[in-house]
């Protein structure tokens, strides 16, 4: 295996995100997946709940910033995977909905809208 990296997870001028900017910043739940020559970089910003994400011309980055995949959902922080399945897009994460209780999450699914500028659509759940 390689040895651990940094991601390196810039603003559209370049410049790093600072702790501050946590409607932003990666806090966990890193995923990867590649469409049409990009390398997309999604993740929650943990107490702010959003899943966002960042492209890259690189596996290893830099990613810079582009916006919001999925708003809050209900319950605590999130977390998601993004595949293609038979040409289509899809995101899966959870939520507490069924329960009503953070510790009790169920999954759910949805279609993933790539732009034709390769922007993300923002889901709101």
């Amino acid at each position: 295996a390689e040895p651990v990296k940094e991601i390196k997870l810039i603003d559209k001028n370049g410049k790093p995100f600072t702790e501050k900017e946590n409607d932003k910043r990666f806090f966990e739940a890193a995923w990867l997946h590649k469409y049409n020559g990009k390398y997309y970089f999604s993740y929650s910003t943990g107490d702010t709940h959003f899943i966002s994400y960042a492209t890259g011309d690189n596996p290893y980055g830099p990613f810079t910033y582009q916006g919001v995949i999925l708003q809050p959902v209900e319950g605590w922080t999130n977390h998601h995977s993004i595949v293609e399945i038979k040409g289509r897009w899809y995101i899966f994460y959870h939520d507490v909905q069924l329960s009503g209780k953070t510790h009790l999450r169920n999954v759910k699914v949805t279609a993933l809208q790539h732009n034709p500028d390769g922007s993300i659509q923002t889901i709101t759940p």
